[in-house]
């Protein structure tokens, strides 16, 4: 079964009243053969929309630049580029990719060695949090490495502020703009034009964090960076498009029972010490859709595809098909009792999950993306001033019933 994200032009269900996604996920399940069960995407691209929309409520001066390596998949590119967002490409792919999305060059930051933020870290945003790590230089450092940029002919065009996702103390965006404004005086002593001001990623959701975000730095930006120095600050919000746009659903492909770990007894695991331990291993793992977890990325614990009534909870884990012991997906859960051939759906799933390194790196096909949005999502994109025939050149909506069966009969959908 090829997917839709293969196709020159992808397809978008789009979903009436009364469609939802369990619906979209129950089709394509019903769609897989008994020999062949093979993982899948489904990304709901009215996520995306309703999450710019958000950004640009609480943080309306901050203009959001996507992180391409975050999730590359060619439909969230082009709902990004007409709701007007700015992206950040680490690589020549990503380039071209987001270039062949009619965005132009003055909405793209490529961090190479050509054009480049300097990443600044803070000191304020780590303590408390040991296992936090100080990505970027320090502040004593900045200007020996802003004159050597400007020995080897590197143009250093702002200042990257990192800034711990786990940091929920908004004193530390305070320090951080301080401290950029202490980089782009030495800057502009040294030579060089600085004119952006990025204050990182690491968004949790939230609207109370991004109006808290948001005060605390534009309280700083109108003192230290006013409309006359024509400086623009953007933020990075990668994982907060896209985490909760997609849902994996994956596969068991066997079990096996083992022996009960014993720290099982300093965790919440109700389970009596005589009922039997599971290792679940599954048609995708981290040299797949999960290899995020490699980095230490928490993977949450799935939902069952239609689970048994009143089924008890067993102590499992979760493991990918390779073998390798380190493909492991989740340490520990409590799931009911699954068998080869049963389905689990990873909600939140869009973040570092597709167009990874590693998801290239194998034999397999990585797994297919099916995109859907609601009528009333697709109607408010309207009312943005989004338009289907000028903008979004590369969809073809099509009502989800009449995609379904036409893909299901083995028929292309008419652009």
């Amino acid at each position: 079964m090829k997917g839709i994200a293969d196709e020159p032009q992808y397809s978008v269900g789009l979903l009436e009243a009364g469609t939802a996604l369990c619906d979209v996920i129950n089709q394509h399940i019903d769609e897989q053969t008994l020999s062949e069960k093979n993982a899948f995407f489904v990304a709901d691209l009215g996520v995306v929309m309703r999450q710019h929309v958000r950004w640009r409520t609480h943080m309306p001066q901050i203009r959001p630049y996507y992180p391409v390596r975050c999730n590359s998949s060619p439909a969230v590119i082009e709902v990004l580029a007409v709701l007007g967002a700015g992206f950040i490409c680490t690589n020549k792919s990503e380039l071209e990719l987001v270039q062949s999305h009619g965005v132009p060059s003055e909405d793209i930051i490529y961090s190479g060695i050509c054009k480049l933020l300097l990443q600044v870290s803070t000191e304020a945003s780590i303590q408390g949090d040991e296992m936090s790590m100080a990505f970027g230089c320090s502040l004593k450092d900045c200007r020996h490495l802003l004159e050597k940029a400007k020995e080897l002919g590197v143009q250093v065009v702002g200042v990257r502020c990192h800034i711990s996702s786990a940091c929920e103390d908004d004193q530390v965006y305070v320090h951080a703009i301080s401290d950029a404004r202490c980089v782009f005086d030495m800057g502009e002593d040294i030579g060089f034009d600085m004119t952006i001001l990025d204050i990182g990623g690491g968004f949790s959701g939230s609207e109370n964090q991004l109006e808290v975000i948001n005060k605390a730095v534009m309280s700083m930006a109108d003192l230290y960076f006013p409309p006359s120095t024509g400086v623009s600050i953007i933020g990075e919000p990668g994982s907060f498009f896209v985490s909760s746009a997609f849902t994996l659903v994956v596969n068991v492909i066997s079990k096996e029972v083992v022996a009960r770990d014993r720290q099982d007894q300093a965790r919440d695991d109700p389970s009596p010490n005589d009922e039997p331990e599971f290792q679940y291993h599954l048609s995708e793992g981290v040299y797949g859709p999960f290899a995020s977890k490699l980095s230490e990325t928490l993977i949450a614990t799935p939902s069952v595809y239609k689970p048994p009534q009143d089924a008890p909870l067993f102590s499992c884990s979760l493991w990918g098909p390779s073998g390798d012991d380190l493909d492991q997906v989740v340490e520990h859960c409590l799931l009911p009792e699954l068998n080869a051939g049963d389905w689990l759906l990873f909600t939140h799933a869009g973040a570092y999950s597709t167009g990874h390194p590693l998801c290239t790196a194998t034999d397999s096909p990585p797994p297919p993306e099916y995109y859907i949005i609601s009528s009333t999502d697709w109607f408010e994109m309207q009312d943005i001033g989004v338009a289907h025939e000028a903008t979004l050149k590369n969809f073809s909506l099509v009502p989800y019933f009449l995609a379904y069966c036409q893909t299901a009969a083995g028929r292309s959908v008419p652009a």
